[in-house]
């Protein structure tokens, strides 16, 4: 996956709960082979991120987690940690990209719930839909810490390919940090699925 220069398209003061953050919105055209494609993704930037190598999150669109509070996942409760973090260090990067569902689409999330509700893990779901367990590839927010000119970064993560596609991308990622947090009832089974499908780490699972 080739990526075109990316343009930054806007940039406005963003007052949030955690703090002022500075929001950038980029615009890039990913090129695989014959096929092109358009790819937007904000970033919110709060204080000195080029003096030493600043707290990154790289959070993947989810719509019924961050706007309707779903419990079947931790991505709001990702969010916020993340966002918190990067207001008590007073520096850091959040980078959040239109990749819904692991990068398959808000209906084919939802089809995907329905064959979970039957009894498949989410792994098994996305494949059964024909996707791969994870259709995402992180390739815009290397191109977008490169623009602010970000090289070297802590990764607020617990999943390896993001680590590997940043490192692919000529950002030297110094430290992971975990992004852990409590889980719920209804997203136990998917935590599992994500430490023994998936790889991602965990130090309390």
């Amino acid at each position: 996956m080739d990526v075109k220069p990316i343009q930054a398209i806007a940039s406005a003061d963003f007052p949030t709960r955690w703090g002022n953050f500075r929001i950038l919105g980029f615009e890039a055209e990913l090129a695989d082979g014959t096929a092109h494609r358009k790819d937007e993704a904000v970033a919110l930037v709060m204080g000195d991120v080029i003096s030493a190598p600043p707290l990154v999150r790289i959070h993947s669109q989810c719509l019924t987690g961050d706007v309707f509070g779903s419990l079947r996942c931790d991505c709001r409760s990702q969010l916020e940690m993340a966002l918190a973090m990067i207001a008590q260090e007073g520096a850091g990067v959040l980078i959040y990209e239109q990749q819904e569902g692991r990068g398959i689409g808000l209906m084919a999330k939802l089809r995907a719930y329905e064959l979970q509700d039957a009894g498949l893990d989410t792994v098994e779901a996305n494949e059964r839909l024909g996707f791969k367990a994870d259709q995402r590839e992180f390739v815009l927010p290397a191109e977008i810490l490169k623009s602010l000119g970000i090289s070297r970064v802590r990764l607020l993560s617990n999943n390896p390919d993001k680590v590997a596609a940043l490192e692919r991308g000529g950002i030297k990622v110094s430290e992971r940090v975990p992004c852990e947090v409590a889980p719920t009832e209804h997203a136990e089974d998917y935590l599992k699925t994500k430490k023994a499908k998936m790889g991602h780490l965990f130090t309390s699972r």
